[in-house]
């Protein structure tokens, strides 16, 4: 042993040597199964045990310390204090910082409204559970104190009736489990998360889970879905359940239930007012989600949403338009929207110390178990108080029988010390009966005193009697446990709060969407003419019909509910969908935009543009030879506008607009037959929409640009004589070749001479 010491301290040393020296000490190679049982696991269990993972009491380890903090502070009856007083005495059992403790005083509140028997009694703004921006304030300025129904989790704990080890430092005792009278571990909702598994226990009706107990106590076949119809959220929404689901999640601990917002249609005003929403979600996220399909066409009904949300409670309210059927809306809303959204359960909880996932019966049986041995632990302690206290009585009666020879005792004893020795071998006493009845004043030896300390016998014998039957009958004992689950129910009134919906397969999803994206072609002429029209139609007749003087300037194959953003010349941008026209022929002349979208007296169509997401650029080609390359996201808007002002510059007049989804190669074209061929890369986004752009063309006398394509989609063979690498440029003149217009007056020519 004296050589291994030595070794050892010897290899501590040569390790501090080489530190000191710069070297890097020796290292062993370790096996990763060592490394994960010595340092991984031991990890993974304190988050498992001792931090994410509630127990049969229904708390995590900082609710309890937190609330055990607030009883001993004497605020289950007291008035309230500050709640940075609450977190810093809370630091004692918790250590951690004081934001963990307060987020958890938070969510304990009444004022956050996220449980349904809330255990803080809150005053101040603690925030809300359905709302992801209303922050709480600071501790400094809330108070709080511990709610009535806190009586029941601490009715027994000062009479044994849980363990109480030491707090993380020794200095105090904490319990081990709060010795709740009734099934908290159903009646609040807990989310943990721990290493490799999580926890997600959905909240019940206090009453309905106490009327469950009670009746398992009394019959273990009961059926609990007869007392316990479902869960119950703060929240309050409808649950969209059927009972055979509603069963397997009760027998298996595990599945998912679906939850509605409330609303209610107030015709006068013509808007819906959503005052209940699910538990899983928020208004902020709502409004966004709302907001998103709003503005891309997909709930064209709604004016305008806001949130009306006040002290007396939740309000969203949705403006409608004129003829929208309310109940249709909001069955849309409940497809599109989180208005429905899914709770999905996971009854994993902490048995002895182990994580189980356990069905609704199987935690019932486990809490009557648990709850059963509090009971136990109760009676033992009353049991042994009251023992102790009529052995000290027993004591009293055999001095009390001869009182005068006690006195004489206590009289001739000429030391202190000796009184209670003389006591016992006078009366055959032990030394707790003597010492008890040596501290006797003398003004108490009476007969009425006497008279009394002898009934206090009896009764105790009857008590202690009663006590013992109680340890031996487990049927008593049910019977308390039954008794204390009714006075909860009782004093504690909980009446419910989410409406179960068992048949809802009519309204559920409700019809498809109408404007459901399908394939469509549109088509734009140059007098501003529009057509969507479906592939089918176009199979059976695709040949195009338009007015005189009219043809076709645009194409594109997209889906029904495609964005458009229509350019006029007056530098204005009409935003509007496919979806908002009908579906036509090619035999029609279509839709005339100008009219359609309302423009102004004498504005004309230049462009369409299909943004999609809106991460490509739109190039606008002016005739004074300069390009404006805009970004797509300067024509995204937050709210639903129809026009927008100022869409590009007016410093020239436009020429043409092309929609560039990623670099391409441009070829330019001027009055005088020259071409410019270049790549989109040469060119910068301009953060500002009527930016006049950098100069594309070098411009002298009466040159000007006159059109702008795709390189792709022109007639140039080999682009190597009109490739530009820096701009501006003249250009260089086209080569008859790459004249597309001259070779097919050409062939037109031919056709007819032949």
């Amino acid at each position: 042993m004296a050589r291994k010491k030595e070794s050892e301290k010897s290899t501590r040393a040569s390790a501090a040597e080489q530190k000191v020296m710069g070297l890097r000490p020796e290292t062993r190679e370790q096996p990763i199964t060592e490394t994960l049982e010595t340092n991984f696991m031991p990890y993974a269990m304190s988050v498992i045990v001792s931090r994410a993972i509630p127990e049969i009491d229904g708390f995590k380890p900082s609710h309890r310390k937190l609330l055990y903090t607030m009883y001993k502070m004497g605020l289950l009856s007291g008035g309230r204090t500050k709640s940075a007083n609450i977190v810093g005495q809370t630091m004692r059992l918790n250590p951690h910082g004081d934001a963990a403790i307060y987020d958890t005083m938070v969510r304990l509140s009444q004022g956050y409204e996220a449980l349904l028997t809330p255990f803080v009694d809150s005053k101040g703004n603690f925030g809300k559970v359905y709302s992801r921006d209303m922050a709480y304030a600071a501790p400094r300025y809330t108070e709080a104190k511990l709610s009535p129904i806190c009586a029941e989790l601490f009715r027994d704990i000062d009479k044994d009736a849980v363990d109480m080890p030491d707090n993380y430092d020794g200095t105090m005792k904490e319990p081990a489990l709060l010795p709740t009278s009734f099934p908290n571990v159903l009646v609040s909702s807990n989310l943990g998360i721990a290493v490799g598994m999580a926890s997600n226990i959905c909240g019940f009706n206090l009453t309905e889970v106490c009327e469950t107990a009670i009746a398992l106590l009394r019959d273990p076949e009961h059926d609990i879905l007869s007392t316990l119809p479902g869960p119950d959220f703060s929240t309050g929404g409808n649950i969209l359940v059927e009972p055979d689901t509603l069963r397997e999640i009760y027998r298996t601990g595990r599945g998912s239930i679906k939850i509605r917002a409330r609303y209610r249609y107030v015709p006068k005003e013509n808007i819906i007012e959503i005052y209940e929403i699910p538990y899983t979600t928020a208004v902020e996220i709502i409004i966004d989600k709302v907001a998103e399909l709003v503005k891309a066409g997909k709930l064209k009904e709604i004016n305008d949403m806001r949130d009306e949300t006040d002290r007396n409670g939740l309000k969203l309210a949705l403006d409608l338009k004129r003829g929208t059927d309310p109940d249709k809306l909001m069955q849309k809303l409940f497809r599109m929207t989180p208005l429905q959204d899914s709770f999905g359960c996971n009854f994993n909880i902490l048995i002895d110390g182990y994580p189980r996932v356990c069905g609704v019966g199987e935690i019932f049986t486990e809490w009557n178990r648990w709850r059963e041995e509090c009971i136990r632990r109760r009676v033992r302690f009353d049991l042994g108080k009251k023992q102790e206290k009529l052995h000290l009585l027993y004591g009293l009666r055999e001095i009390l029988l001869d009182i005068d020879r006690a006195i004489s005792i206590i009289r001739e004893t000429e030391m202190e010390d000796e009184v209670v020795p003389n006591l016992m071998a006078g009366f055959g006493i032990d030394e707790i009966q003597a010492d008890y009845v040596a501290e006797i004043r003398l003004r108490n030896i009476n007969r009425e005193y006497i008279l009394n300390r002898l009934k206090e016998c009896e009764s105790l014998e009857k008590d202690i009697a009663d006590l013992e039957d109680i340890l031996q009958k487990p049927k008593r004992v049910q019977k308390i446990i039954i008794s204390e689950l009714e006075a909860v129910i009782k004093k504690y009134p909980s009446p419910r709060k989410s409406l179960l919906l068992y048949d809802f397969a009519e309204d559920d999803g409700g019809s498809e969407d109408e404007s459901d994206a399908y394939a469509v072609s549109l088509f734009l002429s140059r007098e501003g003419y529009f057509k969507k029209i479906t592939p089918q139609s176009l199979r059976m007749s695709s040949e195009q019909r338009y007015k005189e003087n009219d043809g076709p300037m645009q194409r594109f194959e997209t889906d029904s509910n495609a964005e458009m953003l229509i350019f006029t010349d007056r530098q204005q941008v009409y935003k509007c969908r496919a979806s908002d026209f009908a579906d036509t022929k090619a035999s029609v002349l279509g839709t005339y935009l100008p009219t359609a979208l309302k423009m102004d007296e004498g504005e004309s169509v230049v462009s369409l543009v299909l943004p999609g997401d809106y991460s490509g650029s739109v190039l606008f080609f002016f005739q004074n030879g300069k390009c404006a390359r805009v970004p797509l996201s300067a024509y995204a808007t937050k709210t639903n506008r129809k026009r927008l002002t100022a869409a590009y510059s007016d410093a020239s007049p436009l020429m043409r607009v092309l929609s560039l989804g990623e670099e391409r190669d441009i070829a330019a074209f001027s009055n005088d037959g020259r071409a410019l061929v270049f790549n989109s890369a040469l060119l910068t986004d301009k953060p500002t929409r009527n930016t006049q752009g950098v100069q594309l063309l070098s411009i002298t006398g009466k040159r000007s640009l006159s059109g702008a394509e795709f390189l792709a989609d022109t007639a140039i063979r080999s682009d190597r004589d009109y490739r530009a690498r820096t701009l501006p440029k003249a250009g260089a003149i086209l080569k008859d070749i790459d004249r597309g217009e001259e070779q097919l007056n050409l062939l037109e020519s031919e056709q007819k001479d032949s």
